[in-house]
Formats: structure tokens, C-alpha cells, sequence
């Protein structure tokens, strides 16, 4: 072939040959369903240069993230929920959480990998890790790592809509610093993982769109299905961990219709049999693959939780059936009058019908009925005729166990209508009703329910119930008729008043353990009187009788029940919280959240003020621009067709859009609702940010800016300046550095931020006297002795804790210490019991720690002396409920000084000197622990911890409105118990009307003791979506 040669241009007028102007290129426009303006941005062939900035951002974002991990030593705000689920899963125990498990099974999966044994129960906030040798720091590893993933699916992501390698290192480097996203990130808490997996989505549902609007030449490919299916398990993924992942869904869901739509409009290229392809190829991998990834992350947190825990009681008998040691054994089915059984409420997981020796303290004061979630003896009541059998003459067997010999028990089956009376064979006392208001709910229409009567005692009219069996609710056949043990569900109609035995989720005060209210209701709903009979022993029935068991539910039951009690549980969480915050607050940063605070040190949450008001700026302009575009439309201006504007409004919009869905459902919510709810749709604002300012600068044809890629560059260094500056000012919040007061309040300009710059001191000096990273407190060293700083005009102390002044008076010997606490107001004077109960709530307290030494001669009375300087301006160590026992500083021994001979300490001195050592509750009895399922026949008991007490302490108020200066006031401390007495039983006292009596019992035994029972209550409160 020959060869071909240019053609030769034409010679210009001066001789020279003259320049071709370049041609804009054609627009293409596409008969099918390929997008205009629309390249190939697969992340997978980016440029190597854009891997490496890429990694440099994400280098950047570890060392942020990791940085000081292993601070602070202690449990941070919900590590107390999510570390003690972490603790559960390894043991075993069944729990009850609003959340989907797979987050906190990959958190209890790396403390397990680093030898966590679940022993440590992260009860409180501030407790120490490194006493018990918690791998706290490996279990903080995991949302630390999926921070720092968040880093590099930022760029990708904005280098798939085709950002400039720029922007995308922009958007990425915004994640870096942005302080909200840090503190989560460094924490044992669900967001970080929420958030990663969220953005995963985003970029995979991206990618796939990038390759959808590429048209016929890129559908069903490799890469096409690849991206598909990453959608599907990203979203299986995101709302296996927070239902916040609906919202995720929703987002993917209403673009995905869009896509279908345009398919559906594509005429040409598109059949219906191609259309259906497209359709089941969504479905299957955006709705098939998420719920079967999610249904196995149940099915794994079932196999995990094979034993009995404190969520079980949330859960259904047939539910409970399940787990380990929870199994009922066969029960007889038919039940007659002499059955002993045990009867329990359908509608709340209260429990069983309940009594125990214990008598109101008002109303009637007779013997208390309540639901007790735990089998028990004194869940066992005699079901009784209101009349005695006959013998073979005719007459009446008296006795409760009259019908235990019966010869034909048939006959004596209970049905459908029947008037029973109900007798409670641990206090001998049966079930009773009458015209009396209950302790608790005192509506006219609600009756007590108590036990009343003594052995022997053949009862009255105010016994009897009339047996209603609800058919609808009750298994098909005999079960109808007559009551079968799981199978009959029935009420108990009181024949004297015809209200019905009733119970709702109402916990009685401590004077009952905290159990759940059991009333007689007029015209009580069905569902709250419901009852049915778990366990059924007749001594007559013989040894073949059928018997009953609860109907395994299968896996399908318990995943089903489960996600319905997770409902209904994160719908209740309407009380309020005291950092919770409402949605409108969120995009304007006006509050945060208190998570920590100890050793003049905050880590409290709140985000970077600068990536946050530009990213809703952000979304602001996009809305403003869309109304513009819209009028104009209307108007027949037709901006549309201009492809980057076009481009401009699809992409950012599906930003915006993101942004809707994850932020404007909290609107709808009664619920808590805190700052780190709005997470998922900051990083979604942050991408209309990055997006908006890449079309500004790179796209749309602004004079002097595309032509200059500088301009980009130069504007992304700016921002990234800015953002890191404002993020290192406001970083001590996030990582619980050391901060001065000055700096703390020099960048708290706006009031609704109220973390306490009190909290730090005046100077970073200061913070050198004291260990920079505390130690937990028997590892604790003493700390060098030094004064006070002034108090600040709020009445702060803004003294480094020091260890407390040890006064030893020469030739004197220390016989003892007293302990107590002291408030006062403003004007030093003493405050009473009353007198701080009103203060709670209103004043801010702060704590002093004070050391006074008495001196006092041979007679007992007391010596003045001046005590040294250095001893009076010190202050003690911190107070152990807040800071942790300083076990050195408890413990240190006291040496004795001499004694002159002349002065002997007479024996009232010793006994006034005495040191108020704790001392156990009961001394001759043992106390009694609190076990899974306790025994109680006798006697109830609140077990509380005891609260230690270090020192003499005074606490300081500071009232906000009226205290200006530090004050200081006293109430005593009351002793710590370290045993729990078992509940004495009141003597049971003459009712107050009618003939009605209780009878004291002869001989009450006792068997243990009741737990409070905690009406259940989600664990991860503050609860979240």
C-alpha cells in the first residue's frame, strides 16, 4: 500500500502556514439508554499516581486514627453497652440489643482473638481496663480500622463520578480530619462500622451506575455484575449492623427505579424480555442477597447465644424453650382442681403469677401479688373448686389436698366457665380481690389483687374467679373447652366485682423488689389479661396422661419474634437523655456529646465546624440551584440541555439525595436521638461539597478556572489548611489531651456547646505534676504535692489533685479516722438532705477533698492546733466513684508516732475515735446472691453496690445562677454496705374492712432471697437506630 501524506495547508496571506482552530467536540447524543457526558471510571484503572495519593491520604487518616488508642484507660460512654454485648457473646449469654448483631460480633470477635475471656462486665463509665487486663485496645482496632477504610472509599468513590485526583484527595483528607468521625473511630462503638459500610455501598452503587449509564455495550458484563452484587452485600452488610441501613436501601431503591424506568422508556434497544432480565438481575442481588446476608448474621448470633441471659426475658416462653438449662420438661395436659400450677401473663414477658411474705404498705396491706419473671416455688399456686369434694357418703373432704386421691379425675377437669379459687402453697393465702385501689395504679377502675388468709382457713367470697377461655387465642379441639396446659388461653373474671386478673408493663416500688403490677381490672383489654398455664402436676393423674410441651419455634420463629421485640424496644426509647439532641440541631453543629471526663481531661464529641456548616452549605446551594433550574424549565429555558449541567444535577443529586434519606426520617422519630445519628448523611454531604466544588472548578466553563488546573489544586490546599487547623484547635476534645482553660474557651464561640472548660488546667505546666496517662489505681504512685490555682469565677477548682496532706501531730498518736462528705452553698453554710435534693439537676457539683486532724487530750476534749501551711492548701486525691479507688493512697499505713507518758488516751477517746469501718449488713446471716433463676419463698432484697468512699471529703455546688465562687457543704456519707440482709417480713395486720384478715404464717420459711427484678429495657442507652 501506498503511503499517505498530510495534506498540505494552505499558505496564510504573510507566507506562513496557518493554524487549524480546534473544533468543539460534537456532541453525541444516544438512541439508547447510554447518558450523555458520561466515561468509563472504573476505580480499577486509575492511574498509578492516583493510588499513590490515595495511599498517602490513608497513611495520613491511620495516623490520626491510632494515634494515643490506647487513651483514655477506662470506659468511655457506650463502650459500657457495646463492650459488655462483647463480654456476653463470649460467654454465651443471651441478650436483647435494638441493633442488628454484626458489628458487636466482630467487636467480641477481636477482644476474643486478643485473649479476652469476657470476665470484665464494662459496668460503668470511667472503670479502669489495665487492672484487669482488658485488650481494650484490640477491640477499639476494629471501628479504628474501618475509620481508617473510610479514608480510601471517600477517593474512590469521588474518582467513580469522575472527580479531579485533586478533589478526591480533598474529599478523603475532609474524612481525616473531621473530629466527629475520629472520636467514634477510636472507640468500641457501632458508627465507625456503620459508616464505613455505608460508604462501601455508596461506592459500589456508584461504580455500577457508572457502568449501567455506559449503555447495552457495558450491561451484563463482568464488571457490571461485580459492582451489582457488591451493592447487594454492602447493604446487607450496612443494615446488619444499624437499621440506619434502611435508609441506605431507600437511597439504592429509589435511584435503582429510576435506572428501570429509563430502561423501560428505551424502546429501541431495550425488549421486555431484556427489561425483565435487568429487572431479576436488581432484585436477586439488591433485595435476595442483602436479606439472606442479613438472616445469617442472626442465625450466627443465635449459635453464639446458646445460654440463658439478662435478654431472655424479653423473649417468649417457646423463644426461651430454646437456650440452654431453659427447656421445660413434658408436662401433664389436662388440668383439674388440685393441679399445682404455674400461671403466666401472654402480653409482657413480666412473668409468672406471684406471691411472696411481703405486704403492701398501703391499701389493704395484705401479702402482695406481682409477675416474677423467673420460675420459682412461690410461682406455684392449688387450683381449687369453690366447693370441697365429697367422699363416698357424701361428705365434704376438707383440706387443700382434698382432691389428691380423687378416683376418677375427669370429672374433675377444669373448664370453660368454671369458679376456682387459687391457693398459694408457700404462705398458704389465696388469690384475693376487693373494692381497694392498688399502690401503684390508682385509676377507679383497677382493683388490688393480694393474698389473703392462713392455713385452714376456708376462704371468702372475694376468692373466687370465674375461668373465661378465649377461644380465637387458644390451640383448636379440647383445648376450647376446658383448660390444657400451653395450649388454653383464658382470663380470670373476679365473681364478686367482675373485673379480670390483669397486669401491664408497671413495676412496683422497691418495697416489692421492683415486679411487675398485677391489678384486677374493669373492662381490662384482652391482651394484658390474658393467661395460660406453663406447669401442671396432679398427684392423681397417672403416669401415662398426655403430656405438653412448647412448640419449637425453628429459626425462622426466633428471627421473626426477635426483629419484632427489636421494633417495639427501639420505638419505646422516648425518655429523654441528657445529650440527646434533635435533628434540626444536627447540620449546624449546635450540640454535642459528653463522653468522658477524668484527670482534668474531656473527650467529648463534636465535629469539625468548618467541614461540617461548608457541607451543608453545600447541600443548600444544590437545593437553590434545583429550584432555579426548575422555575427556569417552567419558563422554557432549556439549561437541560447543556450535558455538564446535566451531569452536574444527576450526580450531586444523588449526594443530596443520600443525604435525605439518612437524615429527614429522624424528623418522624419520638425517639432518643443523639449527634451521631446525622454520620451516614454527613459523609454523603461531604460528597455534594467535594462534587460541587470540582464542577466549580474543573467542568463548568467558568473564565480563568478550567483552563487552570492550579486554580483546583491551589483551592484544595486552602481548604485542607483550614480544615486541619480548626481540627488540631478542637483534637484534645477527640483524643482527652491535655487543653488549658484559656484554649478551651478561646474556641467555644457558640454557647450550646457545653463541654466544661473547667474541667482543664490554666496551663500545660500544670499537667506535668500529674501522670499524663493515668494508671489504674492500685497501680496508682503518689503524686508530687502542690498548691491549688485560683478558683475560676464560676467557682471551679482549677488545683492539680495531689495526694492528701498527711497531718501527725509530734508526740501524738493517730488513733482513727471519720469520713463524710459536706455541702454548702455560697455562703459556706451547711446544706441538709432536702436542701441538696432540691439543688439536684439545677447546680453543677464539684468536689474538694479535704483532710481536718482533731487533736484531742487524756479527757477527750479537743486541742487547737495550727496546722502547716503546705498541709492546708493541698487538696486530696480525686474521689473513687469518679476517678477510681486510689488503692495506695486508701491503704498506706499509718506508723504510730510516740507517745508521751503523760498522756494516755482514755477509753471514750478510743471509742470516739473510731474509724467507721464498713461492717457486713447481716451478721448472722449470709447474703444472699443473686442467681439466674432465684429461689424466693420468704424474703426480698434490693442488692446495691456499695459505693467506697476515700478520705474526708467535702463536695463543692456551684449554682450557675447564684454561686460565684467555689463553696463547699456537708452531708454525712452514709456507711457502704458489703452484704445484703435479707428483707424482714411484717407482721401481717387486720385488714381494714369487712371480716378480712391476714393471719401471720407459723413458720415462714425462707429459701433465698428475690433479686430485683428490672422491668426490660433496651441495653444500648442511649439507644440508637
Amino acid at each position: 500500500m501506498g503511503k499517505s501524506y498530510p495534506a498540505r495547508q494552505p499558505p496564510s496571506p504573510k507566507g506562513r502556514p496557518a493554524k487549524l482552530k480546534a473544533k468543539p467536540p460534537a456532541k453525541v447524543h444516544h438512541d439508547d439508554f447510554t447518558s450523555d457526558g458520561v466515561e468509563d471510571n472504573d476505580v480499577f484503572l486509575l492511574p498509578i499516581s492516583d493510588y499513590q495519593v490515595m495511599m498517602l491520604v490513608t497513611i495520613v487518616g491511620a495516623i490520626v486514627r491510632l494515634f494515643r488508642i490506647y487513651q483514655p484507660t477506662s470506659v468511655v460512654f457506650d463502650e459500657v453497652h457495646f463492650g459488655g454485648f462483647a463480654t456476653k457473646y463470649i460467654k454465651g449469654k443471651f441478650f436483647m440489643d435494638v441493633h442488628p448483631p454484626l458489628a458487636k460480633m466482630l467487636i467480641a470477635l477481636a477482644g476474643w482473638l486478643a485473649g479476652f475471656n469476657g470476665d470484665f462486665d464494662f459496668k460503668e463509665i470511667g472503670k479502669d481496663y489495665l487492672e484487669p487486663g482488658v485488650p481494650y485496645v484490640s477491640m477499639r482496632l476494629f471501628p479504628a480500622v474501618c475509620g481508617i477504610l473510610l479514608v480510601p472509599i471517600t477517593f474512590l468513590t469521588l474518582k467513580a463520578v469522575g472527580c479531579r485526583t485533586a478533589t478526591a484527595a480533598l474529599g478523603a483528607s475532609l474524612i481525616v480530619f473531621e473530629n466527629g468521625l475520629l472520636t467514634q473511630a477510636r472507640l468500641i462503638l457501632l458508627d465507625s462500622p456503620l459508616v464505613v459500610a455505608t460508604a462501601f455501598t455508596a461506592l459500589a452503587f456508584t461504580s455500577f451506575t457508572n457502568q449501567h449509564e455506559q449503555g447495552p455495550a457495558k450491561a451484563f458484563d463482568l464488571s457490571w455484575w461485580f459492582w451489582l452484587v457488591m451493592t447487594g452485600l454492602g447493604l446487607g452488610i450496612t443494615v446488619s449492623i444499624k437499621w440506619v441501613g434502611l435508609f441506605t436501601i431507600a437511597w439504592v431503591g429509589s435511584l435503582t427505579l429510576v435506572q428501570l424506568w429509563v430502561l423501560l422508556g428505551d424502546t429501541k434497544t431495550v425488549t421486555m424480555r431484556l427489561f425483565a432480565k435487568h429487572f431479576l438481575a436488581r432484585a436477586f442481588c439488591l433485595i435476595i442477597i442483602p436479606i439472606s446476608f442479613y438472616m445469617a448474621m442472626f442465625a450466627i448470633h443465635f449459635v453464639c447465644l446458646s445460654n440463658p441471659g439478662d435478654g431472655d426475658g424479653f423473649m417468649s416462653s417457646e423463644f426461651q424453650a430454646t437456650l440452654n438449662s431453659k427447656g421445660m420438661q413434658d408436662v401433664a395436659a389436662d388440668v383439674a382442681f388440685g393441679s399445682r400450677v404455674s400461671i403466666r401473663h401472654v402480653n409482657t414477658q413480666g412473668g409468672y403469677l406471684h406471691s411472696h411474705p411481703l405486704m403492701y404498705p398501703t391499701g389493704s396491706q395484705q401479702q402482695q401479688i406481682t409477675l416474677y419473671p423467673h420460675k420459682d416455688a412461690n410461682n406455684i399456686f392449688l387450683m381449687e373448686n369453690q366447693t370441697q369434694p365429697l367422699d363416698a357418703n357424701g361428705v365434704e373432704i376438707n383440706g387443700t389436698r382434698a382432691w389428691d386421691d380423687v378416683k376418677n379425675i375427669t370429672e374433675n377437669y377444669v373448664k370453660n366457665g368454671d369458679v376456682i379459687r387459687l391457693y398459694h402453697l408457700q404462705t398458704h393465702r389465696r388469690l384475693h380481690s376487693h373494692d381497694v385501689r392498688p399502690p401503684v395504679s390508682e385509676q377507679d377502675w383497677q382493683n388490688e389483687v393480694s393474698a389473703y388468709g392462713y392455713e385452714g382457713f376456708p376462704g371468702d367470697a372475694n376468692d373466687l374467679f370465674r375461668v373465661e377461655i378465649v377461644k380465637k387465642q387458644s390451640a383448636s379441639g379440647v383445648a376450647r373447652d376446658r383448660l390444657r396446659t400451653l395450649q388454653t388461653k383464658f382470663r380470670l373474671v373476679h365473681v364478686m366485682t367482675g373485673c379480670v386478673l390483669f397486669s401491664h408493663k408497671v413495676k412496683l416500688p422497691d418495697w416489692a423488689s421492683e415486679q411487675q403490677e398485677v391489678t384486677c381490672a374493669k373492662g381490662g383489654t384482652i391482651p394484658n389479661s390474658l393467661w395460660y398455664i406453663e406447669s401442671n402436676l396432679h398427684p392423681a393423674l397417672p403416669k401415662n396422661a398426655e403430656k405438653v410441651n412448647y412448640v419449637n419455634p425453628g429459626f425462622l420463629g426466633k428471627f421473626w419474634e426477635l426483629q419484632k421485640v427489636m421494633w417495639k424496644t427501639n420505638a419505646g426509647l422516648t425518655e429523654s437523655h441528657a445529650w440527646d439532641s434533635r435533628p434540626e440541631s444536627w447540620p449546624l453543629l449546635r450540640r454535642g456529646i459528653n463522653f468522658w471526663g477524668k484527670n482534668n481531661r474531656q473527650i467529648y464529641l463534636i465535629g469539625n465546624p468548618v467541614i461540617w456548616w461548608s457541607s451543608t452549605l453545600a447541600v443548600v446551594v444544590y437545593a437553590l440551584v434545583k429550584g432555579i433550574a426548575v422555575l427556569r424549565w417552567q419558563r422554557n429555558y432549556n439549561d437541560y440541555a447543556n450535558t455538564t449541567f446535566k451531569r452536574f444535577d444527576y450526580e450531586v443529586g444523588t449526594w443530596v439525595l443520600g443525604w435525605f434519606f439518612h437524615y429527614f426520617p429522624f424528623f418522624l422519630m419520638g425517639r432518643q436521638l443523639f449527634l451521631h445519628h446525622y454520620f451516614p448523611a454527613l459523609f454523603f454531604a461531604v460528597l455534594a461539597l467535594c462534587q460541587i466544588y470540582d464542577f466549580v472548578t474543573a467542568r463548568f466553563p467558568v473564565p480563568g478556572v478550567r483552563e487552570y488546573p492550579i486554580v483546583n489544586k491551589v483551592g484544595v490546599v486552602a481548604l485542607l489548611a483550614i480544615s486541619a487547623t480548626v481540627f488540631a484547635l478542637y483534637s484534645p476534645l477527640s483524643y482527652g489531651n491535655a487543653w488549658t482553660k484559656s484554649e478551651c474557651q478561646r474556641v467555644k464561640f457558640i454557647g450550646s456547646w457545653d463541654w466544661d472548660c473547667n474541667t482543664f488546667l490554666e496551663s500545660y505546666d500544670a499537667y506535668s505534676a500529674v501522670n499524663s496517662n493515668p494508671i489504674p489505681s492500685s497501680q496508682a504512685g503518689t503524686t508530687e504535692q502542690i498548691k491549688s490555682g485560683a478558683a475560676n469565677d464560676k467557682g471551679s477548682l482549677n488545683a492539680v489533685i495531689s495526694q492528701k496532706p498527711q497531718y501527725k501531730p509530734l508526740e501524738q498518736k493517730i488513733l482513727g479516722r471519720e469520713e463524710k462528705i459536706e455541702y454548702r452553698d455560697q455562703d459556706g453554710n451547711i446544706l441538709n438532705e432536702e436542701q441538696v435534693k432540691a439543688l439536684e439537676g439545677k447546680v453543677e457539683f464539684k468536689t474538694k477533698y479535704e483532710t481536718r486532724t482533731r487533736v484531742l487530750d487524756a479527757n477527750g476534749n479537743e486541742m487547737l492546733v495550727v496546722e502547716d501551711e503546705k498541709a492546708q492548701d493541698a487538696v486530696a486525691p480525686p474521689h473513687p466513684e469518679v476517678e477510681g479507688a486510689n488503692q495506695e493512697t486508701k491503704n498506706a499505713p499509718i506508723e504510730d508516732e510516740v507517745v508521751p507518758k503523760e498522756v494516755s488516751p482514755s477509753k471514750d477517746d478510743e471509742k470516739e475515735a473510731e474509724s467507721p469501718a464498713p461492717k457486713p449488713a447481716s451478721e448472722g446471716n449470709e447474703a444472699t446472691a443473686q442467681d439466674p433463676e432465684p429461689a424466693s419463698e420468704v424474703n426480698e432484697a434490693t442488692i446495691q453496690e456499695p459505693e467506697p468512699v476515700s478520705e474526708v471529703n467535702e463536695a463543692t455546688v456551684q449554682d450557675p445562677e447564684l454561686a460565684s465562687e467555689v463553696n463547699e457543704a456537708a452531708v454525712p456519707e452514709p456507711e457502704p454496705a458489703s452484704e445484703v440482709n435479707e428483707a424482714a417480713v411484717p407482721e401481717p395486720e387486720p385488714a381494714t374492712e369487712g371480716n378480712e384478715a391476714t393471719v401471720q404464717d407459723p413458720e415462714p420459711a425462707s429459701k433465698g432471697d428475690e433479686a430485683a427484678v428490672p422491668e426490660p429495657e433496651p441495653l444500648n442507652e442511649p439507644g440508637d437506630l
